[in-house]
């Protein structure tokens, strides 16, 4: 029979919200279902009422009920993903930037970040192959989609996690992304400001535009730049986002009516077909990124290439990645 468990938060898993730690541990719990019990108390962080927005810091009790979503189903806690041989040198191979602090990797599209639903094989799990002689285990620092790939920044222990994302949190971090989107955005320079929640009617795994101060909506500020157009079919954007909401770059380009290619979730332009010798899949790529270094060792600046199927698009339209590199000073505000 399921029974109330509490459970310490890991050390790897600061700074998660609480949404997200469930949807690592508890993969089959909808959002909705997650919503439904902490609004009614069932689940408390350290004997607290909490939200799914939530954000939990090591050592945090978790109360998680027992999880029966019918009679004849209970949901249980995913097994822990252990890392694999071939892991650690797989990792130093994406790795665009190391020093004894930081790691910045080139992660693939379509290599998850963390552990979820189906998901076996993602990078928060594979990060125990790297391990240190004094037990410090690298943690990820901020997210990407799966589908995203480019730039991706690790911290190799906890004291230098906890430096890094204050440099995300107080927008010291700056972040570019390429994208192509369908038709071509008017102005060609702008920024797309809106308030952002998750769209519960798709349990939870999409973002919506929400209105100002709506439950469980946040302030999202996204700067765009057209670089180059094929007609007025699609449009190379630099995108700059200010926040970092969960599919902000998607919300943001779909809402102002030029979806983000090869994106399952938000592209919805009807009579639109892929030009011939373009793979189906999001173009969008984590180009840039530009933070302090967490121990006053610079700067670090790391540029990512384009992934193979961004690179084919790119070739295909006749676009030429080298000749645009934006300046991240401006735009920020």
């Amino acid at each position: 029979m399921a029974t109330v468990e509490t459970i310490t938060v890991g050390e790897e898993e600061g700074g998660l919200r609480l949404d997200r730690w469930f949807k690592i541990h508890y993969p089959g719990l909808s959002f909705v279902q997650l919503q439904k019990l902490t609004r009614t108390g069932q689940v408390r962080l350290d004997g607290k009422r909490c939200d799914t927005s939530s954000r939990i810091e090591p050592g945090n009790l978790v109360r998680v009920p027992p999880l029966a979503t019918d009679a004849k189903h209970v949901v249980e806690r995913a097994p822990v993903e252990k890392p694999l041989e071939g892991d650690a040198a797989y990792l130093k191979s994406l790795a665009l930037f190391e020093d004894d602090d930081v790691m910045v990797i080139n992660k693939p599209a379509g290599l998850s970040v963390q552990g979820g639903s189906g998901v076996h094989r993602h990078v928060d799990a594979m990060l125990q192959a790297l391990v240190d002689k004094r037990g410090n285990v690298p943690r990820l620092v901020h997210r990407l989609d799966k589908d995203t790939a480019g730039c991706l920044v690790i911290a190799k222990r906890r004291a230098i996690a906890a430096e890094l994302a204050g440099l995300f949190r107080s927008r010291s971090a700056k972040k570019t992304y390429w994208a192509l989107v369908a038709g071509v955005p008017h102005p060609k320079q702008g920024k797309i400001s809106t308030w952002l929640a998750r769209d519960e009617e798709m349990d939870g795994e999409k973002m919506r535009i929400a209105r100002h101060g709506e439950e469980g909506a946040s302030h999202a500020l996204t700067h765009y730049s057209v670089v180059d157009t094929a007609g007025q079919t699609l449009a190379w954007l630099s995108l700059k986002p200010v926040t970092g909401r969960t599919h902000q770059l998607r919300a943001h380009t779909a809402h102002i009516g030029h979806p983000i290619v090869g994106d399952p979730k938000y592209f919805d332009k009807r009579d639109w077909e892929l030009p011939g010798g373009m793979q189906n899949k999001l173009h969008l790529l984590a180009r840039r990124i530009v933070l302090p270094h967490p121990k006053g060792k610079g700067v670090i600046d790391v540029t990512a290439p384009l992934p193979p199927h961004m690179l084919q698009s790119w070739n295909l339209l006749g676009f030429d990645a080298s000749s645009y590199d934006p300046d991240l000073d401006d735009g920020d505000d």
